[in-house]
């Protein structure tokens, strides 16, 4: 299995656990309205953070990558699936915080 797959992979379980987590809502306008600007300013966030420090690892030599496994698309040194995980994690997080919480409180205020 190649990383553009694995990647997709992740995102797909990802997307799908969120889809679930706000469906099963009952106030998903709401919810969503308030958990946009976080998650978006935290996608910001390790987005750029990933950028940096996986650039840092690969050119020191910390993590090496088989050319022929990934897409052939980077960003310096770090090849785009990589930003798949942050992003499967931005998704998964607060689709856990929502699927795990306990029912009957309004703990995602």
């Amino acid at each position: 299995m190649n990383y553009p797959v694995l990647s997709i992979l992740f995102m797909v379980v990802a997307a799908l656990v969120l889809i679930l987590a706000v469906a099963r809502e009952r106030t998903r306008r709401a919810l969503l309205r308030r958990w946009w600007p976080p998650v978006a300013i935290a996608g910001v966030a390790v987005l750029a953070l990933t950028a940096v420090f996986d650039n840092i690892m690969i050119g020191v030599g910390l993590v090496a990558y088989d050319p022929q496994a990934n897409s052939g698309l980077a960003v310096g040194l770090a090849p785009l699936e990589d930003f798949a995980y942050p992003l499967a994690a931005l998704m998964m997080l607060p689709a856990l915080w929502l699927l795990l919480r306990k029912r009957g409180t309004d703990a995602h205020r």
